[in-house]
């Protein structure tokens, strides 16, 4: 009866040791998720090749994000250098002009949160857009000529990533490829394209709440 009731209070002591540790499951930080939705903006800056040229491109985008998987919004889009075009000029413009296309689209975006964790992420984003595109012919004297606007559909699949330094501040690289749609214009495939980008990222809402808790800048916590 003695070695009975001692083994069974060895028993009750080792599992009320080991049941709370038992029942503490490490958190899983493969993916990042909130329990609400939260507005997210970001200044877009990307980059294309394009008849040999590097020509960068600026953006502001705007959207909503969805329980830390899911984002989408819109976009806008201005060409901040023209792009060299292989296209012959018009019979009627002298030799020695020099020609170029601008083009500016608003785009609606998605982008899904491949793996998250609070130190990096993986990415999709896809943009379709609309916009306006025109070829610029500048002759030998100086003289300026425009073509007519025309509309542009664009699409842009491309993958991103980032890696936070601290909680506020990461570095992210990306990179995929421009595709004109329903093209009817040789100018037009003058804008297809690779597009990649590098960028430093800011994260305000994380730095607000160190700056509000009055936690150290430059810390790991929470990565």
């Amino acid at each position: 009866m003695k070695v009975l009731l001692g083994s069974s209070l060895l028993w009750v002591l080792w599992a009320g040791g080991a049941g709370p540790a038992a029942a503490e499951t490490p958190p899983d930080t493969s993916r990042v998720r909130q329990s609400h939705r939260r507005v997210v903006f970001q200044f877009d800056q990307r980059y294309s090749l394009l008849n040999g040229g590097i020509v960068g491109i600026n953006g502001l985008k705007a959207g909503i994000e969805w329980r830390g998987r899911l984002r989408t919004g819109l976009g806008i889009y201005l060409l901040s250098d023209g792009v060299p075009t292989d296209v012959a000029l018009p019979s009627y413009l002298p030799p020695g002009t020099r020609d170029e296309l601008r083009f500016r689209y608003v785009a609606a975006y998605g982008e899904y949160v491949v793996v998250g964790t609070p130190r990096w992420e993986l990415s999709t984003p896809t943009q379709l857009g609309i916009g306006r595109y025109y070829a610029r012919y500048e002759k030998p004297d100086g003289q300026v000529e425009r073509t007519p606007k025309q509309l542009i559909y664009i699409l842009e699949p491309s993958v991103a990533g980032h890696v936070r330094i601290f909680r506020w501040v990461g570095l992210g690289a990306g990179g995929g490829y421009r595709q004109m749609l329903f093209q009817d214009n040789a100018l037009e495939s003058e804008l297809n394209g690779p597009i990649f980008f590098g960028r430093v990222k800011l994260f305000l809402g994380d730095l607000y709440k160190i700056v509000r808790g009055r936690q150290r800048l430059f810390s790991q916590q929470g990565l």
